[in-house]
């Protein structure tokens, strides 16, 4: 009984005061920052942008029917080319300025002019984008006496063949009533071209 008792003791003892105790302490589960998203927007979104262009131009009498494709007298068919610059501010504004020179016409008169468009823009998918073109030009038809300044509008189509190539095709009304001494002039424009987004 003795020995029971001393032994009972010591293995107490030794339970006391032996080794580390391990202390256990809740698990804390790591602060996770919310992240904030930010819009997708394509670099040829918000880039600068610099494009050339062909353009069927008709200056005519104003009393004269547009026609691209027929002649048609009072009428004057025109090839120019034009250089585009933009800005897109986002994904739906830009700002564009053209200037616009001939370089082959149909009978006497050539047409040199330049544009600065505030220009709303809507993708209708990946690849495919419209556009409006709102904004002021200057007009000077050779071998007449216009040379003026007006609002001008048009509306156009895009294709992103690539993430840096735009192919675009529009219209153009660069000018309307236009005085000269005898007659009124109207000129508008059918452009297709390609631009390139930096």
């Amino acid at each position: 009984m003795k020995k029971l008792l001393v032994t009972t003791m010591a293995l107490s003892g030794l339970l006391m005061a032996g080794g580390d105790v391990v202390s256990v302490e809740p698990a804390v589960e790591p602060v996770v920052e919310p992240v904030m998203e930010t819009p997708i927007v394509s670099e040829s979104q918000r880039s600068m942008y610099l494009g050339l262009g062909l353009a069927a131009v008709s200056a005519r009498d104003t009393d004269t029917d547009l026609s691209f494709f027929d002649e048609e007298a009072g009428q004057d068919r025109l090839g120019n080319v034009a250089l585009i610059g933009g800005y897109c501010l986002n994904r739906y504004v830009a700002l564009e300025g053209r200037f616009t020179t001939t370089f082959a016409e149909s009978d006497v008169v050539e047409l040199e002019g330049y544009s600065l468009f505030v220009k709303p823009q809507y993708s209708l998918s990946d690849e495919i984008g419209i556009y409006a073109l709102l904004g002021y030009g200057h007009v000077e038809i050779d071998d007449t006496d216009v040379s003026e300044e007006a609002f001008q509008w048009g509306l156009g189509i895009s294709y992103a063949a690539t993430d840096e190539i735009e192919l675009f095709m529009d219209y153009t009304s660069l000018g309307s009533d236009m005085d000269d001494v005898m007659i009124e002039w109207d000129a508008d424009a059918w452009t297709i071209g390609a631009a390139y987004h930096f």
